[in-house]
């Protein structure tokens, strides 16, 4: 039976955060095999900033950093799921359909996730 807390840290929060980093880091490696030409440095700075950025974000609305992982984890996995593992097809070939895809995917899985750790 797996320990329901790690030093006072739930482990479910521990989760949302490796599942965050992994994601993150499967489409930095996405971005970095597949962009090429002038775009390429742009989108590389905003996704290397955008967690930072996010966290920032929700804890001056008010929010924690629990909800922003969430809902990161979430758009990370979503954009890796639709686009299979080369991000930039979610813009390049992919069209509105896939982006419509991202967002309906990326709205389910923040709320489930959301619902399943945050009671």
């Amino acid at each position: 039976m797996a320990p329901e807390s790690m030093n006072g840290l739930p482990v479910t929060v521990l989760a949302v955060w490796v599942l965050c980093v992994l994601g993150w880091a499967a489409v930095l490696a996405g971005l970095r095999r597949g962009l090429r030409g002038p775009s390429r440095g742009p989108a590389l700075f905003a996704h290397t900033l955008t967690p930072a950025a996010v966290v920032l974000l929700f804890s001056l609305v008010g929010f924690g950093s629990l909800y922003a992982s969430i809902a990161l984890a979430a758009e990370w996995w979503a954009l890796i799921l639709v686009t299979g593992l080369r991000p930039e097809r979610l813009l390049a070939t992919g069209g509105l359909g896939r982006l419509a895809a991202w967002a309906a995917v990326t709205a389910a899985a923040t709320l489930l996730a959301g619902r399943l750790i945050l009671g």
